[in-house]
């Protein structure tokens, strides 16, 4: 049977075949991913409908433990925090007397009474306990290490201040340092002088940097390591030659080069 064409009909070239077959295809793609995608859907919800109390109840765990976590915080770690604090408050009374006291007879007994508490009030040693993890319970043992520092009680004033942490710029370094001066009285020098050095390095400032280059050059001296007193020595009559110590720092400074 014969063939026409209508008028004007242009015979498709081989690009425009290979055009419409890779429509096709796409066409037919795209319907199998949306298909795809339909089937995914319907299988998620057959999931979730199966599954839906095994998924309410993980929401409702992860609930119950932010409400517990808030409530935490709320009922029971504030109440904790203002207790401790107000605990201290007559503890820290007990300690500030024993220190201003010019009594000698009666200053040890002050600071045991500071460390053990008086009168139904908390003594430091207990608030380091009963409220640990609040910052009361960690000023506790600052207090503690240097009450039991006073009273010649080393080993534990050690334990105490090393239980203390602060970025304050006093506190911390005077720990550090008070720590050094028990470790130099037990005479271990080379444990004294490295937490001298932790205590200058802290925090630069005019009171405890001089103090604590001082003392680690004190502590070098005593065994042996003079460039390192030497050092420590001149950075006090560089840096800080108004300071209490630089008034000390030539003698030192002999002995630790006659020892070179």
């Amino acid at each position: 049977m014969a063939t026409y064409n209508k008028r004007g009909y242009k015979p498709k070239t081989k690009a425009e075949k290979v055009v419409e077959e890779e429509i096709d295809v796409k066409d037919s793609t795209t319907a199998e991913v949306f298909a795809s995608l339909d089937e995914g859907a319907s299988k998620t919800e057959e999931w979730v409908e199966k599954n839906q109390k095994g998924i309410f109840g993980v929401i409702i765990g992860i609930l119950v433990i932010a409400l517990g976590y808030m409530a935490y915080g709320k009922f029971i770690k504030e109440p904790k925090i203002a207790e401790a604090a107000n605990e201290l408050t007559a503890a820290q009374e007990n300690f500030t007397t024993a220190l201003e006291t010019t009594n000698t007879n009666v200053k040890d007994s002050l600071y045991l009474v500071a460390l053990n508490g008086a009168g139904g009030k908390f003594g430091l040693l207990d608030i380091a306990d009963k409220y640990s993890g609040t910052p009361s319970a960690n000023l506790a043992h600052y207090y503690a290490g240097m009450s039991y520092l006073e009273i010649k009680d080393y080993k534990n004033a050690i334990g105490h201040l090393q239980d203390f942490s602060s970025s304050d710029m006093m506190l911390g370094p005077l720990a550090k340092g008070a720590i050094g001066d028990a470790f130099m009285q037990l005479d271990q020098a080379e444990q004294a002088l490295d937490y001298y050095e932790q205590a200058f390095k802290l925090n630069k400032n005019e009171f405890t940097t001089p103090r604590f280059l001082f003392k680690a050059a004190v502590a070098a001296i005593d065994l042996g390591k003079n460039d390192v007193a030497v050092n420590y020595l001149n950075r006090i009559k560089d840096e800080f030659k108004d300071s209490d110590y630089a008034s000390q720092v030539d003698l030192y400074l002999g002995r630790a080069q006659a020892g070179n």
